[in-house]
């Protein structure tokens, strides 16, 4: 008995030929900028730096319907709060009030004290659900070992690739795995994203997810280095990438579908982390392509090291003796 199966869905038909290293310089001048304008804003105007790296309290309320955020602010200014930040939440029917670090606990004891009057003043049916503070102290050592996290994944993700491709490979996806975060903190300066811990978890799943990437379109270019072995090295990345490039797309595009409801529906708490992570999916899937590709071939051309296997420049020729 023969069984009928419908043919595999393939977002890229099989035999593409695209010539990904046409664009190699263009992809890097367009990296470079974007990279060199992110981090400029790092330092001006700079990160929207969060409870967690800021000190100070949060304040939950939730009310029955959308709260006024108007009369409210006009309640904060009365009760000596002018410089509250009001966010919304649980889909417009609460409300954070941020207030800034405080000198002492007895100034950050007035501050809620404050802000439960203007609470009580402005939303009178509203109910103070909890209150979150973090101490200046506490937050700059949170700050310091955050960036630390950072530094220290970029160093093992470069030993790592060092041990299993050659130098390379190791200084192509750092260097675009640097990139991509320079270009994820300037993505979160304009949008005004609050850099916190959730963040920072964002950042480093996207570096996560990224070096994934870049090592595999890296172990088919270590391949194809074996198995074609007088093809050249421009030729051998642009047919790497082709043969990788279904499996690249499907597990962006899954990743990206899973991630875009919790931006949009995920409230105050997990939506800066997705959006972090829908930006981080499409600055690492396009970097392994026009940015770490292009960095190997500049690196590697006539250095790598090609296989004993019997060279085959034609992979159709290839295809057909297997």
């Amino acid at each position: 008995m023969k069984f009928l199966t419908r043919p595999a869905f393939r977002l890229v038909p099989d035999g593409t030929r695209i010539r990904f290293m046409n664009g190699r310089f263009a992809g890097l001048i367009v990296s470079a900028v974007l990279s060199t304008a992110s981090l400029i804003l790092f330092f001006h105007p700079g990160l929207n730096l969060g409870l967690d790296f800021k000190g100070g309290v949060v304040m939950q309320v939730g009310t029955p319907s959308k709260p006024d955020f108007a009369k409210l602010r006009t309640a904060l200014n009365q009760n000596h709060l002018p410089g509250a930040a009001l966010q919304s939440f649980g889909h417009d029917k609460g409300v954070l009030i941020s207030l800034e670090s405080q000198s002492n606990a007895k100034a950050t004891q007035q501050a809620l004290d404050n802000a439960q009057a203007a609470v009580k003043q402005a939303l009178p049916n509203a109910k103070i659900l909890g209150t979150q503070a973090i101490g200046a102290s506490v937050s700059a050592q949170l700050f310091d070992q955050g960036l630390t996290a950072l530094g220290l994944s970029l160093l093992m993700i470069l030993g790592y690739i060092w041990f299993r491709f050659e130098w390379q490979f190791a200084v192509g996806a750092v260097a675009t795995l640097v990139l991509d975060a320079t270009k994820t903190i300037g993505f979160m300066v304009i949008t005004r994203i609050p850099f916190d811990l959730v963040t920072i978890a964002a950042i480093l799943t996207v570096i996560g997810y990224s070096t994934n990437d870049k090592v595999v379109v890296y172990d088919r270019v270590r391949e194809n280095l074996r198995k074609y072995k007088t093809m050249k090295l421009r030729d051998l990345i642009d047919l790497s990438i082709n043969e990788t490039l279904n499996r690249t797309l499907g597990t962006s595009g899954t990743v990206f579908l899973a991630a875009l409801p919790l931006a949009l529906f995920g409230g105050a708490s997990l939506s800066g982390f997705a959006w972090v992570m829908l930006f981080g999916i499409v600055v690492g899937t396009s970097s392994s392509i026009f940015i770490a590709a292009p960095i190997l071939l500049l690196l590697g051309d006539n250095k790598l090291r090609r296989g004993t296997a019997k060279p085959t420049d034609d992979p159709t020729v290839a295809k057909s003796r297997a």
